[in-house]
């Protein structure tokens, strides 16, 4: 694949998710349609730094290819972090962007003929917002979808409405938002134990795992542990998939 060139994007809207996190529409006016794969993401040039390689930001694209030439960034304000920083200091509708992409294989398979675990904390909820409405969209043959979203309140759960929309729309697609930081009348803890029930309850008999692949995006912590324990179920490395954030 060749190396994507740098482009200009401008920004043409930009609305808050939540109280730390915003949602940046982006138009490359230079093509007449934007396309990637969901799953794909973004690379930004931002002049935070002198160094070019202490300038770049890559970010999962939250929407879907929709034929026109525009796209959508969910962008969390880290403390401390100068990119975030300057996306929401500076950065206004109208502003200019140096952008590259799309970029990346964290794609689902054709066909999807598994069940997909897409197991993710924070803003990792990106290219799997992306993934199921372009399923949905196009009536993509699908097994099950289990979208395991990590939070720590409920105040931190990104598209849940839309989400719950989604669950009620697709067939076999699973929505289990999990919080670890406060009660309430959903899944509560951590998102490991969540998959690990779900695999037990799928297996037809205990000597057979069930087919499945699993899609992790989200923070290091979370991404190595789920890793661990998805090999010491029996799975291998291959059948897992993964996006780093920070």
């Amino acid at each position: 694949m060749a190396l994507q060139p740098w482009r200009k994007g401008v920004v043409t809207k930009i609305t808050d998710e939540t109280f730390n996190t915003r949602r940046f529409w982006i138009q490359i006016p230079e093509l007449p349609a934007f396309d990637f794969i969901p799953g794909q993401f973004v690379t930004l040039d931002l002049p935070i730094h002198e160094k070019p390689n202490k300038r770049v930001r890559s970010y999962s694209i939250a929407s879907w290819p929709d034929r026109t030439n525009t796209f959508e960034l969910l962008i969390v304000l880290l403390e401390g972090g100068a990119g975030s920083t300057y996306l929401f200091t500076e950065i206004k509708e109208g502003s200019e962007l140096t952008l590259r992409g799309p970029l990346g294989v964290f794609t689902l398979p054709t066909p999807v003929d598994k069940d997909i675990f897409m197991i993710c904390t924070g803003t990792g909820i990106a290219p799997f917002r992306s993934m199921v409405n372009y399923i949905m969209l196009h009536h993509i043959p699908h097994q099950n979808l289990y979208l395991i979203f990590g939070t720590r309140t409920s105040k931190d759960l990104l598209y849940h409405h839309e989400m719950k929309y989604l669950e009620s729309e697709i067939t076999n697609f699973h929505y289990i938002p999990t919080l670890s930081r406060e009660q309430w009348n959903g899944q509560q803890g951590y998102v490991h134990p969540v998959y690990e029930k779900l695999l037990h309850q799928n297996r037809k008999d205990e000597t057979a795992l069930p087919p499945a692949l699993f899609y992790l995006c989200g923070w290091k912590a979370m991404i190595d542990e789920a890793k661990a324990r998805i090999v010491q179920l029996g799975y291998d490395r291959k059948a897992i998939h993964l996006e780093l954030y920070g």
